[in-house]
Formats: structure tokens, sequence, C-alpha cells
């Protein structure tokens, strides 16, 4: 349909009751403020339903699928028999990605000690995240209905395992809107070189506002691709050209009444400001070489040591949610790098040192308490070998949706706290079930929102991260 006769088909005397006083409370708003901003940012959508623990989130997505079992979850019987087949009733109508048969059961070669005041268990490949046990809310009941990396991805940050949704950092700065009109709210840091598992789907605004959509930044070279001057234009020159383009948008925005339009007009300006704002914030050679050291980062380099500092610099700036994408945790034990031992090791000590100095350096800058972290991965691995390896002498496990672990950290969450327990083996929970639903539910609850009514009209129904599921597990909360 042509969107002039699509708009005309909306306004009816329902549609003017129903939108007219927001709109005509907009219209002059912005008329009033037209001399101060040229275009707003990201506008807050939603009061807050109660009030909020955090203000902001940093959510570290471990791309792949950490195994819980070696690092978080420890299972002394497993390891006790180690080698033996796998009862046959753990695997009866079971599908496995990459196993078949009967596998060998598989306990962790690591070792584990208790660590903090909790006397939680964890594996010496995190020896460094020993130091903040006391601070982590460590859930050992995590499941979820996919196996596939991609799906299971996007169930976890969209509440829907196919692409088209909006993702968990769209839904909160639809929210809660900007604290820096100046820096996206919405800002994703991608390490080791590979785009996550859901593609941009995974960081996108699916039918929102593209406005809330995830902006990507680069820790090394240009922070966001196109966002400065081309050869042979200056910043005046950007800012005529701007102007000229806003105008004919807003011309056609009054002829078309298209959303988008206003959406990519707030975008050019939030674009032109970044230009400023974004470099500063993301040169990390600004910091003291002490803190630089703390966090392993080397500034010019890319990698999860620089995007954890960056995070914590992000967020001090006013950004509410920051995404960090890391590749690399798909241990099948198809290679070297894959295996439970040197591997894991190698692929442990990127993560270990960054994360433990995030967490200590918001504590002592006073925003730990207000800053809501995240970690975990899209699923769990196997308590046997993988099928492939079976004869190798590089240890593996195959991906697995029953049970695996996640924590979080500051902004209200419980710290120095397990939650839910799984079977000595490791196969399954038989304490406290978390679905991944159960987990936005209260990320959304800590930053002030009833996952419930947190929602958004699109073609004839109202659509929610948590979809139609989830529960606040109270448990989780400080």
């Amino acid at each position: 349909m042509d969107p002039r006769l699509e708009r005309l088909q909306l306004n009816t005397r329902r549609h003017f009751f129903q939108q007219g006083s927001l709109s005509l409370g907009a219209v002059a708003l912005a008329g009033l403020m037209q001399d101060a901003a040229p275009a707003a940012s990201t506008v807050a959508e939603h009061k807050t339903h109660h009030k909020p623990k955090a203000k902001r989130v940093i959510y570290l997505h471990m791309t792949g699928s950490p195994p819980n079992l070696d690092i978080y979850d420890y299972k002394p019987e497993l390891v006790k028999r180690t080698g033996e087949d796998c009862p046959k009733s753990f695997l009866e109508g079971r599908e496995f990605a990459f196993t078949s048969g009967t596998p060998k059961l598989l306990g962790t070669p690591r070792t584990f000690t208790q660590a903090g005041k909790s006397g939680m268990w964890l594996s010496d490949a995190i020896g460094k995240m020993h130091r903040v046990a006391d601070e982590m809310c460590l859930v050992h009941s995590m499941h979820t209905d996919q196996f596939n990396h991609a799906p299971a991805e996007l169930l976890i940050y969209t509440g829907s395992p196919r692409a088209g949704r909006p993702s968990m950092g769209s839904w909160l700065t639809y929210g809660l809107g900007s604290e820096n009109e100046n820096l996206p709210a919405f800002v994703v840091l991608i390490s080791s070189g590979v785009q996550p598992n859901g593609g941009k789907s995974s960081f996108g605004s699916g039918f929102l506002p593209s406005v809330y959509q995830g902006v990507q930044c680069r820790s090394q070279g240009d922070p966001v691709l196109f966002a400065s001057d081309p050869p042979g234009m200056d910043r005046a020159l950007r800012r005529k050209t701007l102007d000229a383009l806003s105008q004919l948008n807003r011309l056609q925005a009054e002829e078309m009444g298209h959303p988008e339009t206003q959406t990519r007009i707030s975008q050019y300006e939030l674009a032109f400001r970044m230009q400023t704002s974004v470099p500063e914030v993301m040169d990390i050679s600004r910091e003291p070489q002490h803190v630089l050291d703390a966090y392993g980062a080397k500034p010019g380099a890319s990698s999860l040591a620089n995007n954890c500092l960056l995070a914590r610099r992000l967020v001090e700036s006013g950004v509410r949610y920051v995404q960090l994408f890391d590749w690399g945790w798909d241990f099948h034990g198809t290679g070297a790098g894959e295996g439970l031992t040197t591997g894991l090791t190698n692929k442990c000590a990127t993560m270990d040192q960054p994360v433990a100095a995030l967490i200590e350096d918001l504590r002592e800058r006073g925003l730990l308490e207000d800053t809501l972290i995240v970690w975990g991965g899209e699923f769990g691995r196997t308590p046997f070998r993988e099928g492939r390896t079976a004869k190798s002498e590089i240890l593996g496990r195959d991906h697995y949706p029953d049970c695996f672990s996640m924590w979080m950290a500051g902004g209200g969450a419980r710290g120095g706290f397990e939650y839910g327990v799984t079977d000595e083996l490791g196969f399954g929970v038989v304490e406290n079930p978390v679905h991944v639903h159960d987990l936005q539910a209260p990320v959304l609850h800590l930053l002030g929102f009833d996952h419930t009514r947190l929602t958004y009209r699109f073609q004839g129904r109202d659509y929610r991260l948590t979809d139609v599921h989830g529960n606040v597990v109270s448990a989780l909360l400080a």
C-alpha cells in the first residue's frame, strides 16, 4: 500500500483520541526545544514501574558457551566415574549436536577450590575471579530450549529463537532512554574477531524503532565506522549538510508520517555529536598505567581486556547498556585450542583478569552498586565426551541445553550466593530451575520494570522480552 494512503487510513476519530494527546504534546515539546537541540537521541518511552536498583547493564557473553562443569559446577562424583559408559536413561529420546551411540562420562580435569567468605567452588581456570566470588550471584540451574548456537543466543537476547524480535539492550533503552545525549544508549563491543552467532539480530531493535538498536563500536581504529568526516569535508560543512538533510527528512515526515524518518533524523544528529564524544571515551590511553595493568589492556589492541575497560568508561559516561561478545568458547575438543586443559587455560586467561578487574574497578568507583553485570553463554556442555573426539587425547564436550551456569554481580544482585542444584553427574537440574526467560525477568526487574508490562504493540498484539513466559526469581535479588 502507498504509505500516504496507509497514513490516511490511520487518521480515524478513534486513532485521534487514542494517540492525540501524546502526539500533540510531542509536537509542542519539539517546537519549544527546537533551538536547544536539533533532534533528540534515545528518549525514554516509559517510566519505571518501581524503584530500580540498577541504572545500567554490562552483559558479558562468552560466545560458544563455556564448559560449566570445568569452571563453575563442581561434580566430584562425575570425576570418580570418568570413563564409564553414560547411563542409557540420560540418552534415551535425546539428540546431540555431534554425539551418537553411548559416550563416556567425563569428569573435569580442572582443580576446584572454595573461594571467598561464601566458600563458592570455583575452578583453577579462573583463578583471579576467586577474588570477587563474594560479589557473584552464581546460578547453576540455567536451562534453555535450544541446543544450537544461533537459536540459543537469540532466545537469551530476544526471547525468541528466530530473528526479528528486539534484543534485551533495545528493550532496556526503549524503557530507560539515555543518560548522555552525545553517546548511544546501547553500545556493542566484539572481541576475538567474530560476530555473535545470532548476527546483528543479537543486538538489533527488531520491530522497535531503529534508534534503539545497539551501536557497534571498535576498540581498534575508528570507534564507529563512517562516523568521521570524509575527505574534503570539515565539521562545519558536515553540519550544513546535516541541516539540509534534516529539512528534507522533516518534509518527508510531514507528508508520509513514517516514524522511521524521525528516527533517521535523530540518528544523524547523534552521529554528528558522537564525532567528538566517542573518540574521547574510547581512548583508553587516557587511563593510568596501573589501571591498564589491572585489566591487562593495551591501547590500540583489540581484546576482551580492552573491551572490559571500555565498558567501564562507557557506563561511567552515561551509556545504559554495554554488550560484550567474545568468541572462542566452543570447547568440543576437536583441536588443541578447544580442549579442557591447555585450551581452556589459555582462553580463560583472556577473560579471567579483565572481568575480575572490571568488578573491582566498578566497586572502587562506587559504580558497582547500581551497575548490573551479567556473565554467561547460550547453553551448557555435556557431562560426557564429545563423540567426534572419543579417542583423542584432547578432551571436549558437546552442546547441552538442560543445565548450565551463569552469574550476575552488582546492581542489586545477591552477592556471594549460589542458586539451583544439578544432579551429581551434571545431567539435569534437581533444585530451583531457571529458564532463560526467568533470567530476563529479574534483569528487567532490577532496572525498575515489570517484565509483563514493558511491552510494544506490533502486528496487533503486545510483545515483550520474556514473550509469554518468565518469573522474577526473587532469591537472586539482594
